[in-house]
């Protein structure tokens, strides 16, 4: 099973097990680097989750999603129209001040990972800044029919290496915040100078 059937078979049960996870340790320094009003891309929005929170918080968020069920849940939570794509097909240059990966690209192959990076970086204005996060390790790996891309630190700077004029802001390990989950995340926000 592809992780796209993955979410399009179970979009509810995803939705309800994320939905009201408290985000708000992750967006603050996210966030803080954003000027006021600022254009957010959520990639990979899921539920809509982070789509929303944004949104109430004076943000303008264009969100997309690859799961046809998830960009209907999405769509129908923020009252904005999610796009059903994917981000290897990101094509907008200069459009963002924020883009907001929040476990999506870890879904991403490997060796397609520079390629997207270089996508998101296209699509951020001067200045502007990235947030992505991976459950943590170094290995790629199939669990509950999702192939997942697991990152560590050294992994990340080798992938950033690869961008032109970025830095790294801010690089951390948390452990997630769903109550049957004891993972680590590797969170690492980006800007591009």
């Amino acid at each position: 099973m592809k992780a796209i059937d993955y979410y399009n078979q179970y979009a509810d049960e995803f939705t309800q097990a994320t939905l009201h996870v408290d985000m708000e340790s992750l967006y603050q320094p996210f966030l803080a680097e954003l000027p006021q009003g600022a254009r957010i891309l959520d990639v990979g929005c899921g539920s809509g989750r982070d789509t929303l929170a944004f949104k109430n918080k004076g943000y303008t968020v264009d969100a997309m999603d690859y799961s046809e069920a998830l960009v209907e849940q999405a769509t129908a939570l923020t009252g904005l129209q999610v796009r059903h794509t994917s981000f290897y097909d990101l094509t907008e240059v200069d459009q963002y001040d924020g883009v907001w990966a929040c476990a999506s690209l870890l879904h991403c192959d490997r060796d397609m990972l520079p390629a997207v990076l270089s996508k998101i970086h296209r699509s951020l204005r001067s200045k502007g800044v990235c947030y992505m996060s991976f459950k943590y390790g170094t290995t790629d790996r199939i669990k509950g029919g999702r192939a997942f891309t697991d990152l560590d630190e050294e992994q990340a700077q080798k992938l950033l290496d690869q961008l032109d004029g970025i830095t790294v802001l801010k690089q951390w390990i948390t452990v997630d915040k769903r109550p049957d989950r004891d993972e680590q995340w590797l969170n690492v926000l980006w800007k591009k100078q």
